[in-house]
């Protein structure tokens, strides 16, 4: 069975073009539809790792969820993880091949553009629908010579393109018209109507808009999508747009530094919605108050992401919290900081060389060339509950530490527990995914009577609320004949 494919395009990045795919894909399935989502090419640092030991975006992993499917590395064939401003690692069919400086990468993307038609082709073979997430906005022009992400991808396959602005943003008629101007004719021909996201207000005080919208292109408004307050999908990429939350009666603080190269900040969102937690990112700039926990989460760049700790004041921060009898965790490259020297002889992660770590743990890491990528699952030390999540690291610990594991995974153990039981250490991504774990983890940091909520359901619950805002104000009977259903 042959597939029919629609893309997503926004006018800008954080249009909701994520979440639209997501939405659908829920919307689909419901209606007894075999759906798969794509993404053609995505840049960002929150991944997941698939069911056949690669690495995808995590929007997608959203997008697989709101189908009822595993995760799988064609659904996102080539993810760019940002390790510079200019450079960062590419990673093909779920596995990484190199770091790139841009201006290599955009000579590369002939080769990139054969991984994303072998992708899309086999999954055009497996379902009937194929949904498809564009990558910031069409309309960059410095971006559309060898374009594989937006209009060079559907103009290669010949589908059709929805194209969503954010009106919370002002100006979205000047985005959408402006976005259309700036694209060739036969891009302009396939973009098959607009949905304008996150509107709030009287819809009746709009409609002169839309109307004149719609004489001016000659193209159809398919929805207004209103602005669903507290829906919860995990990011993409960007951190969310509240870094705290402070709900009434919270018992326990977080704090979260927000590093240069934060990679996989999903791992925090059952903490950031928990009714008794006081979650904070603290961003560069701002001075950490009192915490009683401190977290150090995963990052792309560790060596270069320690140094900016010790230089943002975080070392005397978390030292000083200590002596008062916090406690400080430590998720991946986070964990990797807690430990005494970050070696990376082969220059993984930057410049070949070694740093001196924070000296909390007695581990030592080293970077080396292989990335580890794995689904695993297990229990947590301090009190015996399931935990489950993925690795991704291409770090190596060693040392004595290790000898008080944190966790047992797959039958192994994994991660490191002070000696004054005060620091926590792992590589596990989805920590505080399982409510059981959450609770032992912050009755360790000082909090007995957590009674954490089930996250795969408020996951769940997002995802079915979406789908149920498309079913009312998205015009799905055209979505469906675009795919051709």
């Amino acid at each position: 069975m042959t597939a029919r494919t629609l893309m997503i395009q926004g006018t800008t990045s954080d249009a909701g073009k994520s979440t639209l795919v997501a939405g659908l894909c829920r919307v689909l399935v419901r209606r007894g539809i075999a759906v798969v989502p794509f993404k053609p090419q995505n840049m960002a640092l929150n991944s997941a790792v698939t069911v056949d030991g690669g690495e995808i975006g995590r929007a997608q992993a959203v997008q697989a969820q709101a189908c009822h499917l595993v995760p799988h590395t064609d659904m996102n064939p080539v993810l760019l993880k940002p390790n510079s401003d200019t450079g960062a690692q590419v990673i093909i069919h779920g596995q990484a091949i190199a770091n790139m400086e841009a201006g290599i990468y955009h000579d590369y993307k002939r080769v990139a553009m054969q991984a994303v038609l072998e992708s899309h082709q086999r999954l055009c073979h497996g379902y009937r629908a194929v949904v498809v997430e564009g990558a910031g906005s069409p309309a960059e022009i410095n971006l559309r010579e060898r374009d594989i992400a937006n209009m060079g991808f559907a103009e290669a396959v010949d589908c059709p393109v929805i194209l969503i602005a954010d009106i919370d943003r002002g100006g979205v008629f000047a985005h959408l018209v402006g976005t259309l101007e700036l694209l060739s004719d036969t891009e302009q021909a396939r973009v098959a109507g607009f949905v304008i996201n996150r509107f709030r207000g009287d819809i009746g005080l709009l409609q002169t808009g839309l109307d004149w919208l719609e004489a001016r292109t000659g193209k159809p408004v398919l929805g207004v999508l209103p602005y669903l307050h507290g829906l919860h999908l995990e990011a993409e990429d960007a951190l969310p747009r509240d870094h705290r939350s402070r709900p009434e009666g919270a018992c326990l603080r977080v704090q979260v530094p927000v590093l240069p190269h934060i990679s996989n900040h999903t791992d925090f969102d059952p903490l950031r919605l928990h009714p008794q937690v006081d979650f904070e990112f603290v961003g560069p700039g701002e001075t950490p108050g009192p915490a009683d926990l401190i977290i150090l989460p995963g990052s792309k760049s560790v060596r270069s992401d320690l140094h900016w700790l010790r230089a943002a004041g975080w070392e005397a921060h978390i030292r000083r919290h200590l002596r008062y009898g916090g406690k400080v965790i430590g998720i991946c490259g986070g964990y990797q900081m807690l430990g005494r020297q970050v070696q990376d002889p082969l220059g993984i992660e930057g410049p070949p060389g070694s740093s001196a770590g924070l000296g909390l743990l007695e581990i030592d890491t080293r970077l080396e060339a292989r990335k580890q990528l794995r689904n695993v699952q297990g229990t947590l030390g301090l009190n015996g509950a399931p935990v489950s999540g993925y690795e991704i690291h291409v770090g190596v610990s060693e040392g004595p530490g290790l000898q008080r594991p944190a966790l047992q995974l797959d039958g192994r153990d994994e991660g490191a527990l002070s000696e004054d039981d005060q620091i926590l250490g792992t590589y596990l991504h989805g920590l505080f995914d399982q409510a059981g774990a959450t609770d032992g983890l912050l009755g360790w940091a000082g909090f007995r009577e957590a009674a954490t909520p089930d996250y795969q359901q408020l996951r769940e619950a997002g995802i079915d609320r979406l789908a149920d805002c498309l079913e009312q104000h998205l015009d799905l009977d055209s979505v469906e004949r675009l795919l051709g259903l």
